[in-house]
């Protein structure tokens, strides 16, 4: 029978173990950081009906969307996690406690043209806060600090988590007599990091069509740049003119305001006015986060304030506040970059036991002990020469390896070998495991990530 030739779809990551472990590591890291601010694990199924997923899609949505037949269903791969916890939200509605808090890890699909460091499966780490008719401001203005507290225990330090109003720029283009484009001025506006003020000003006029006096003035506008205060002060010059321009002033002065309670560092925040999001259903703050060494990956982390969740599956209103991390690309990104720690272990087992005797008894009841104290270990077994099983433990980056033969079971003792140093020792297993405790942890300090 011909073999077929294995391979791996395009778009598609798939990790040896170490560096599967790294991911691991970096996932366990946002659960925990996410747990921290009362938010509880939630997972959606990976495919739905398509009507439910492509309820507001359509568009780009549908173009990129993998859609199957199973017998008569017609169905779809999730394209994001937010549409999922829509549903999720209205269907369970009555069994929910609200605000309802809630944090997801996991894949999604897009059938988008895969090229460097973009693919068509892709873990996203996502938290939203859904409130019942009305959500606080409070809610708008902890976002950063969870940004923050995440990015920090991965170990990132320069970054920069940019914060803007969606109501500023909707009144600010309503004093301009410019709300029917507002959303095409935004999705424009959207693009300036990317090809900058002067190639904007020529879409904002060509493809919005606006005047030349209304492109100057929202480049001009979009331009204030300064302290967080600063920034704040230049606005409050344009209150007074548009109800919606004061309110999104008030709500971000708010977000400000309450940053130094939540633990954010002004250097790790700033107010930025070119920040849109280009998304329509946004409505409040928005948020985007950058790497200040890595400009050139874009946004790690961003989101922002919706109004109405659930309005294409229920009635009621169902505000909410949420952020995204595209996991995968910005692990991707991070290995490439060569950020990612090597030091911190990646192996399956702490601990390798390597009996030296035919009767395994003892071998099985040590391995038994280190697993009960917490140890992860694995008994190797099978008959291959000792060269061989060394070179399996080095090629595992196995920390320690434990020999255990007739001598040292007499003695009562554990002939243990630190791979790193070369150490050998022979204590008694109390000892021993103290030893092992200790090394691990001197082993697992330092962060997934280590800025250059």
């Amino acid at each position: 029978m011909a073999k077929m030739t294995p391979r791996t779809l395009s778009g598609f990551m798939e990790l040896l173990p170490a560096p599967q472990q790294q991911m691991e590591r970096m996932m366990e890291i946002l659960r925990k950081t996410y747990s921290l601010y009362g938010f509880t694990p939630l997972d959606t199924p990976v495919i739905e009906a398509s009507e439910v997923l492509l309820a507001k899609g359509g568009g780009e949505t549908e173009k990129q969307i993998y859609r199957f037949s199973k017998g008569d269903a017609d169905l779809s791969l999730r394209f994001d996690l937010t549409v999922p916890l829509a549903k999720y939200v209205a269907l369970h509605y009555n069994d929910l406690s609200f605000p309802f808090r809630r944090y997801q890890i996991g894949k999604v699909y897009r059938g988008e043209r895969a090229q460097r460091g973009r693919f068509r499966e892709f873990y996203q780490a996502d938290i939203d806060i859904i409130g019942d008719g009305k959500l606080d401001i409070t809610n708008e203005a902890e976002i950063p600090a969870i940004i923050y507290q995440t990015f920090t225990a991965l170990g990132l330090k320069r970054f920069q988590i940019r914060v803007n109003n969606r109501k500023i720029l909707n009144g600010f283009y309503a004093m301009l007599g410019l709300t029917e484009k507002s959303g095409d001025i935004m999705r424009t506006v959207d693009k300036l990091d990317k090809i900058g003020a002067e190639k904007v000003g020529a879409l904002l006029k060509e493809e919005c069509g606006l005047t030349c006096q209304q492109a100057e003035e929202i480049l001009t506008f979009i331009a204030i740049t300064g302290s967080n205060e600063q920034v704040l002060a230049a606005l409050q010059g344009y209150a007074g003119r548009h109800e919606t321009f004061d309110t999104g002033l008030a709500e971000l002065n708010t977000v400000v305001r309450y940053l130094s309670a939540f633990g954010v560092p002004e250097e790790n925040f700033a107010v930025d006015l070119t920040i849109a999001r280009g998304l329509d259903y946004y409505t409040g703050t928005v948020y985007e986060t950058t790497l200040l060494d890595h400009p050139e990956i874009g946004s790690v982390c961003s989101g922002g304030r919706y109004d109405n969740l659930a309005e294409y599956y229920t009635d009621k209103q169902l505000p909410g506040v949420g952020i995204s991390i595209g996991l995968t690309r910005l692990f991707y990104v991070l290995g490439e970059q060569q950020m990612l720690n090597p030091q911190l272990p990646t192996a399956p087992a702490d601990v390798l036991i390597l009996p030296m005797t035919e009767d395994l008894s003892a071998a099985i009841s040590l391995a038994t002990q280190l697993r009960a104290a917490g140890i992860k270990t694995q008994l190797y077994t099978e008959q291959k020469k000792f060269k061989a099983k060394m070179n399996y433990a080095d090629k595992l980056s196995v920390p320690y390896v434990v020999f255990l033969g007739e001598d040292e079971i007499a003695a009562g003792v554990v002939a243990c070998k630190d791979m790193a140093s070369g150490q050998q020792t022979k204590l008694p297993f109390a000892e021993t495991l103290a030893l092992i405790q200790e090394g691990l942890t001197q082993r697992n300090q330092g962060t997934v990530i280590l800025e250059k």
